[in-house]
């Protein structure tokens, strides 16, 4: 289960973070960004972090998981659009030049402190 990995690092990050702010307060909430085609299981994410948050600086915190979904433009027709996994065609056109330009996202969007 590569999302333990995963969450030590954005524990490790939340800590440099806030050091670096020069904000005292304790963390409350801490929000990430998962894109679909990630590879992350956010189910399994949030198991880690309850395992790894006790004893650090996110032991008091909530984890708040957002998903983003692929975005893909294809070359054939020029069309953008949305989609909950991968496309091996353009829905549009049928055209089998699909390029992926976001969904793989695993981003820390915000860090909550409380004063």
């Amino acid at each position: 289960m590569h999302e333990l990995s995963l969450c030590q690092a954005l524990i490790d990050q939340v800590e440099k973070e806030v050091a670096h702010s020069g904000y005292g307060g304790r963390v409350v909430g801490v929000e990430l960004l998962v894109g679909w085609l990630s590879g992350v299981h956010c189910d399994s994410l949030r198991f880690a972090f309850e395992q790894l948050a006790p004893g650090t600086i996110v032991a008091e915190a909530q984890l708040n998981i957002s998903n983003a979904k692929a975005t893909c433009h294809c070359r054939g027709c020029g069309v953008r659009l949305e989609s909950d996994g991968l496309l091996a065609e353009c829905p549009r056109c049928g055209s089998a030049e699909v390029v992926i330009e976001g969904g793989r996202e695993l981003l820390l969007q915000s860090i909550e402190i409380e004063d």
